[in-house]
């Protein structure tokens, strides 16, 4: 189609914003470089974005983080009690799952639409937040997923909607850096996670065909932050291998597309007569059609590529999951209860590290907030 002068500048602005944040176009999107330090920089931009537009509350919510975060040297990696608690509306375990969320990872988090269940790790013992879990309704077709399971096309949507996406996964200070991540990963396949699941949506119904489903969650999946993940990488539990590696995702995603381009985007949509209906019912990969029919009617090729692409992880549920999904049989359930995952991790993880790399006592909770609330005020 012919744009006019306002499409025109559009279309100009988004290949600017892009190149700003680090990436080349020749013609496609490419990120300037491979290493982790260049991924970080390219999603510095949406970051900041993010953490302007929730700024209010993250300012106002410091002193009741401060009230609950630990210096390294006030845990001691022997006593930690961990605790799994599943984050409710309006409750301050929301407040910090919220804010740290937000602050914590160079990653900008991305809400989908859809199932969504949220849990905190607390260690009892500090009285102190642990690490984070957001798990999301999965999209709906994801190659690498799809073909190693072998679900059939025209069931896609039964056994999607029998799993989740991990869209965060890791440890606070100063657990990460005695390798708490290692236990949050290892709590995506614990029994208490799919016994919330199936208390939370035992009245679920598909919205895609209208199917009424068990609210069995059979696996989870997720992705690494960048390239090769070491968080999920030979994780095992007791000599069992805990994620399995599918393979790498293809790089697109919409990160890299800011908010303000986004809306954008749809303007430019609705002003050529395209439904841009979003929420409840149109599924998770929604945003990214949006932007890529937008990107296409502007002339842009696949900018929706980012490029960056990351390891796909399967954490299976079920010691048959193939077997479910193409001969219908019954689930065989994994049984990882929460606090032998506990238990394993300070033996295997904790504790040696503790003792090999004193360093991380060095976390100074006062110093961290400090810099955080100057960074916020600069916004």
């Amino acid at each position: 189609m012919k744009l006019n002068q306002s499409q025109r500048k559009l279309r100009e602005r988004i290949i600017q914003v892009l190149k700003e944040q680090g990436f080349k176009i020749n013609p496609h999107v490419k990120p300037r470089g491979c290493s982790k330090t260049t991924y970080r920089r390219i999603q510095q931009k949406a970051r900041l974005e993010q953490l302007t537009l929730h700024k209010n509350f993250l300012v106002d919510s410091i002193t009741k983080v401060k009230d609950y975060c630990r210096d390294g040297s006030e845990i001691d990696p022997q006593k930690i009690s961990l605790e799994l608690r599943e984050v409710q509306s309006d409750s301050f375990e929301e407040i910090l799952f919220r804010w740290w969320n937000l602050v914590w990872w160079s990653i900008p988090f991305q809400r989908s639409y859809g199932r969504q269940m949220r849990f905190l790790l607390w260690d009892t013992t500090h009285d102190a937040p642990f690490g984070l879990i957001c798990l999301q309704s999965p999209v709906l077709k994801m190659s690498v997923r799809d073909n190693y399971l072998g679900i059939p096309k025209n069931e896609l949507d039964i056994w999607v909607n029998k799993s989740l996406n991990a869209q965060r996964v890791g440890a606070l200070p100063p657990y990460n850096e005695l390798l708490g991540g290692k236990m949050v990963a290892l709590t995506l396949s614990c029994n208490e996670i799919r016994e919330a699941y199936r208390r939370k949506y035992k009245n679920y119904i598909s919205i895609i065909k209208g199917r009424k489903l068990k609210p069995e969650l059979l696996f989870i999946t997720t992705t690494s932050a960048f390239g090769k993940s070491s968080l999920y990488n030979r994780l095992k539990y007791n000599g069992e291998v805990v994620a399995e590696c599918l393979g790498y995702t293809q790089g697109s995603g919409s990160f890299h597309i800011l908010n303000g381009l986004y809306e954008e985007i749809l303007k430019f949509l609705l002003s050529i007569g395209i439904n841009v209906a979003r929420g409840y019912g149109h599924g998770p990969s929604r945003k990214l059609r949006l932007i890529s029919l937008g990107l296409h009617h502007l002339g842009l090729p696949s900018f929706e590529y980012h490029g960056i692409k990351r390891e796909f992880y399967l954490f299976p549920l079920v010691k048959n999951l193939k077997e479910v999904i193409q001969k219908r049989k019954r689930p065989i359930w994994v049984d990882r209860p929460f606090n032998d995952l506990v238990d394993f991790w300070k033996e295997r993880w904790a504790i040696p590290r503790a003792e090999r790399m004193p360093g991380w006592e060095n976390f100074n909770s006062n110093n961290f907030l400090k810099k955080t609330e100057k960074m916020l005020k600069e916004l």
